[in-house]
């Protein structure tokens, strides 16, 4: 009975939202407040009383269940003082404190984001990880123009790919992985100056546009969504800051692209269960920081070049369930013995595909990168020259000066 009780209550809650969504925003978003604020209450700022309207509504109203009892001190004016709420000083006033961060992760809270949060202008960072909380996420927190970290995982949220994102100037950590967000992903989010896109295990199905590369992104984790099409040669243009890329069970159709060579920060480069198809290209030799390789299942054929398992920093290299013919010595110190390397089409190697499956294979014709019409690789622009910040300096041994007018100017 208890059970049933929760999931009406869960269910509830994400036809809630849209309720919610009507009572704030008339008058600037504070005439209509969900909650009343005792008349004798001082607060500091206007800004801490925003606080408090926003943290009660959505303790009072848009919070179902709350078993560790997190949020069980918000009660009263002194905001700061609530349990997962950090206060901070303005940079632009430092006498002034307001609320810059809100930390509930773990909690096992059920509810939804009411529109209310977009209250907290000031706020830096908001970890919600591992709740209960479900609906949609407010387009109101696009007024938090100094979110600079939002971690939204492993929660229950639904619909659409939160566009409010791409609205958020600071926002530099993006963490959406392990809910229900469904459809495309906007191209305009590989354009934002993001350090780090988590978005693994949703149900987001698009392809990977081919401004993937413009991403500044440091790590970037895709796994377990449903992209198709090609894996874009742009990432080559990732060279300098990528260094873990984890593009798991994708549905990844196409060649390895040569540009995967430039990625010479990347530390971890996984692009297991795909559909890739093609020789493992000559240029992944250029990674020379990569310490983790994993290719395994996917449709890839050849020999493995001998320059990619003797790279310096190369501590498993995993390429099982592929097609491939050849290994060569040095990768007995990088393949993981138990099974690294296993179901191939490898000679004298234990746990290889029957020969009838390797023959029916290669009788196939090869592998046609150009075929899946993948966008060729295109660098970025080189910077514009410096304007030169002052006037000319003087020309030794002569001083400098324009040459004389043509005589029949004199």
């Amino acid at each position: 009975m208890r059970t049933a009780a929760v999931a009406l209550l869960l269910l509830l809650c994400c036809f809630a939202f849209a309720g919610g969504a009507a009572v704030w925003g008339q008058e600037g978003g504070r005439a209509m407040a969900a909650v009343e604020v005792d008349a004798s209450w001082r607060f500091p700022s206007q800004r801490l009383r925003d606080a408090y309207v926003a943290l009660q509504t959505w303790k009072q109203r848009a919070i179902f269940s709350d078993p560790k009892g997190l949020t069980a001190d918000w009660i009263g004016p002194g905001v700061c003082n609530y349990t997962g709420v950090f206060c901070a000083p303005l940079p632009s006033s430092p006498g002034e404190l307001s609320v810059a961060g809100i930390d509930l992760n773990h909690g096992d809270i059920a509810g939804y984001l009411p529109p209310e949060l977009g209250l907290l202008a000031d706020l830096a960072l908001l970890h919600l990880n591992s709740n209960r909380f479900c609906g949609l996420v407010p387009d109101a927190l696009r007024r938090l123009r100094l979110l600079h970290e939002l971690d939204l995982s492993n929660n229950r949220f639904v619909g659409a790919f939160p566009a409010v994102v791409l609205d958020l100037p600071a926002l530099r950590f993006l963490d959406l992985r392990y809910n229900d967000f469904e459809g495309g992903v906007p191209r305009e989010l590989f354009d934002r100056p993001l350090d780090a896109i988590f978005l693994n295990h949703n149900r987001l199905r698009f392809s990977l546009p081919d401004n993937f590369g413009n991403s500044p992104v440091s790590v970037i984790v895709l796994a377990d969504n449903h992209f198709g099409g090609c894996l874009p040669a742009s990432l080559g243009n990732m060279s300098d800051t990528l260094n873990e890329i984890l593009l798991i069970n994708n549905g990844l159709s196409s060649c390895l692209p040569p540009e995967v060579g430039l990625l010479r920060e990347v530390t971890v480069f996984d692009v297991s269960h795909n559909a890739l198809a093609g020789p493992l290209p000559q240029e992944l030799a250029g990674m020379r920081s990569v310490e983790q390789l994993d290719v395994a299942h996917n449709l890839l054929s050849g020999a493995v070049p001998d320059a990619v398992c003797g790279l310096p920093r190369l501590k498993n290299f995993t390429f099982a369930y592929n097609f491939f013919t050849g290994e060569p010595p040095s990768c007995a110190r990088v393949v993981p013995a138990d099974g690294g390397d296993r179901r191939n089409c490898l000679p004298n190697r234990p746990a290889q595909r029957v020969p009838q499956q390797c023959a029916a294979f290669y009788a196939r014709p090869p592998v046609d990168c150009a075929a899946f019409q993948c966008k060729p690789f295109v660098p970025p622009p080189p910077p514009p020259p410096p304007a030169y910040p002052g006037p000319l300096p003087p020309v030794y041994p002569m001083p400098y000066a324009s040459p004389p007018p043509p005589a029949h100017y004199r």
